[in-house]
C-alpha cells in the first residue's frame, strides 16, 4: 500500500472569527449572519474555523477594547508561541474595533506574531494602497461612531427637554411603555419611602444601609447597600416627580456633582414617590450634614503614618483608614472604609500603635527567615497589549457557573454538562499557568532578605518623616492583609 504524504500545501489553514454585537435589534449583523458570511468567505480561501476558535462579544461598543473578554481571549492566544490559527476574519472592520489607536496596536501586535485581520465584505486590494485604503476606513468607523455619540446624546436630551426618560428607571421604579412607574409589587418602592423616613427621623446613612442589607436588600446592581447608595437616592429629584440629566454628556451625576450647571432637572409625569414636605426636609439635613462635616469637601490628605493605604480588610479586601480615636489617650484607629460605609459588615478596628507594633515584628521575622508571600508588582501604566488573566479566569468561571445552571435547569444533559466542565476546566488551568508565568519570577532570596532587613532599620530612624518610610516600604509590599478575628496579619512582597 502507498502513502502519500501530505504537504503543508494540502492542508487547510486554521483561522479565527471574532464577533461583535453592540445592540441586538442590528438584524444585519446578528452573530449567526456574521458566522455564516466568514465561514462562507473562509472556505473560499481554504481556511476552515473550528468552533472552538469563535469569539464572540455581545451588546458591547467597540470603542474601547476593556470590556470585550472574548476579544483579550482571542488576543492571548494568538500570542502563543504556537498560536492555533493565522488568520483573524470579521465581517467588517468596526466589528473588529471602532478606536483607531486601538485597531493599529492590536493589529500590529498580530501581525508581530504572523496573524493577519480579514474584512468579508470590506475588499482590501493588495499593493500599496491596500493599507492605506484599510486607513480611510478605520477612520470612516471612528468618525462614525464619534459623531453617533454626539447625536444619540443631543437627541436624549432633547427628550428629556420634553420631561420624558431615557435611562433605566432608579431603584424604586420599573419601566412600562417608555415611562416609570413605582414598583410597589417587587416592594422597592417602599423601600425608597422607608429610607426618606428614617432618615428624616434622625438616622444616619450608613445605619440605614447596614439594617437594608441585613433584610436582604439589593442594588441594582446586586450589591450590598452602603452609606453612598443611600446618599445618592436621598438626592436623586426622580422621587419627587423631575427627571435629572448631564447636558455635556460627562456624568456629572453619576459623579455627585449635583451643582453642576450643566445638569438639567425637569419636571416629569410619572408618579413621586415622596411628598415635596419630606423632600425639603430630607435636603436640608444632608445640607448641613455637608458643611458640619469636612470629609464631604475631601483633598489629598498627607502621609502621617507608615502603614498608610497599606493594610487590607480579610473579609471585603478594603483599605483600612484612620477612622477615629480610642480611650482616654486618643490613641488613633483603623477600621475598614467598607465597614465605616456600611457595605462591609466585619469590623477590623484596631488602634494604630498596635498594628504596626505587630507590623515590624511580622516584617522582621520575614526577613529574617527569609519566608516571603510574593504578588506580581503592578505597573503604573498599563501595557496595552498586556493580557489581564485574572479577568479572563472570571470569564472562564462564569461560563462554568453557566454551565452548571444548564444542567440543573435540564436544559443540558449529564453529557453535555461533564464535557463543558472539562473544556472549561482546562481552559481555566491554561490561563492560570499563563498567568503565573508571565508574573511570578524567580528572585535572589538572600538579597531580596538583605533589602527587606535595610527597609526595616530605614523605618525604625527617629529623623525620617512618615511619608518616606510609607514611600520605602511600597517598594517591597504589595499589601498587608488583617483578620482580625484570628489575630493575623499577612505581609505580601513584591516580586521584582
Amino acid at each position: 500500500m502507498e502513502y502519500h504524504k501530505l504537504h503543508e500545501t494540502d492542508l487547510l489553514k486554521i483561522g479565527a472569527a471574532y464577533i461583535r454585537v453592540s445592540d441586538e435589534r442590528q438584524d444585519e449583523y446578528s452573530p449567526d449572519s456574521q458566522l455564516k458570511k466568514i465561514r462562507e468567505h473562509a472556505a473560499r480561501d481554504g481556511v476552515t474555523i473550528p468552533d472552538e476558535y469563535v469569539f464572540y462579544d455581545d451588546g458591547i461598543s467597540g470603542r474601547s477594547v476593556k470590556k470585550r473578554d472574548d476579544f483579550k481571549r482571542m488576543i492571548a492566544i494568538a500570542k502563543e508561541k504556537t498560536h492555533p490559527f493565522e488568520v483573524i476574519y470579521v465581517w467588517k472592520f468596526s466589528r473588529f474595533a471602532r478606536n483607531q489607536e486601538e485597531s493599529l496596536v492590536y493589529k500590529n501586535l498580530l501581525k508581530r506574531f504572523g496573524v493577519s485581520v480579514v474584512s468579508v465584505s470590506q475588499t482590501i486590494p493588495d499593493g500599496p494602497f491596500g493599507s492605506l485604503i484599510e486607513r480611510v476606513i478605520e477612520w470612516m468607523d471612528e468618525f462614525y461612531s464619534v459623531n453617533l455619540a454626539e447625536e444619540v446624546k443631543r437627541g436624549m436630551t432633547e427628550k428629556v427637554s420634553r420631561g420624558e426618560p431615557v435611562v433605566p428607571p432608579p431603584f424604586g421604579y420599573i419601566m412600562k411603555d417608555r415611562k416609570y412607574y413605582p414598583d410597589e409589587e417587587g416592594g422597592t418602592a417602599n423601600i425608597v419611602r422607608e429610607i426618606f423616613e428614617r432618615y428624616a427621623n434622625g438616622e444616619k446613612q450608613r445605619v440605614i444601609a447596614i439594617s437594608l442589607g441585613e433584610r436582604g436588600v439589593r442594588t441594582r446592581q446586586g450589591n450590598m447597600p452602603e452609606n453612598r447608595w443611600i446618599d445618592y437616592i436621598l438626592r436623586n429629584p426622580c422621587y419627587i416627580g423631575k427627571i435629572r440629566w448631564s447636558r455635556d454628556g460627562v456624568r456629572a451625576v453619576s459623579k455627585r456633582d449635583f451643582d453642576n450647571d450643566n445638569i438639567m432637572v425637569i419636571d416629569s409625569d410619572h408618579e413621586p414617590l415622596i411628598s415635596m414636605e419630606l423632600w425639603d426636609k430630607v435636603q436640608g439635613m444632608l445640607d448641613a450634614q455637608k458643611k458640619a462635616y469636612p470629609k464631604f469637601a475631601r483633598k489629598e490628605q498627607p502621609v502621617d503614618y507608615i502603614l498608610k493605604g497599606l493594610v487590607r480588610c480579610s473579609a471585603c479586601g478594603g483599605t483600612l483608614a484612620i477612622n477615629g480615636m480610642s480611650g482616654k489617650a486618643k490613641v488613633r484607629c483603623l477600621q475598614c472604609c467598607n465597614y465605616a460605609r456600611g457595605s462591609c459588615h466585619t469590623s477590623h478596628g484596631v488602634t494604630l500603635p498596635k498594628i504596626e507594633a505587630v507590623f515590624m515584628e511580622a516584617l522582621r521575622e520575614a526577613a529574617e527567615e527569609k519566608q516571603f508571600t510574593l504578588v506580581p508588582r503592578t505597573p503604573k501604566k498599563a501595557d496595552p497589549t498586556a493580557v489581564d488573566y485574572d479577568k479572563l479566569i472570571a470569564v472562564e468561571e462564569r461560563r462554568l457557573e453557566r454551565a452548571r445552571e444548564a444542567y440543573l435547569a435540564e436544559i443540558d444533559t449529564i453529557e453535555q454538562y461533564a464535557q463543558n466542565k472539562k473544556d472549561i476546566t482546562a481552559r481555566i488551568a491554561d490561563l492560570i499557568k499563563k498567568r503565573d508565568r508571565e508574573t511570578i519570577t524567580e528572585i535572589d532570596v538572600d538579597a531580596f532578605a538583605e533589602k527587606v532587613m535595610c527597609t526595616v532599620e530605614l523605618i525604625e530612624r527617629d529623623d525620617i518623616t512618615e511619608a518616606a518610610k510609607n514611600e520605602a516600604l511600597r517598594t517591597i509590599i504589595e499589601k498587608i492583609v488583617f483578620e482580625k478575628a484570628k489575630g493575623n496579619l499577612a505581609i505580601y512582597f513584591h516580586d521584582i
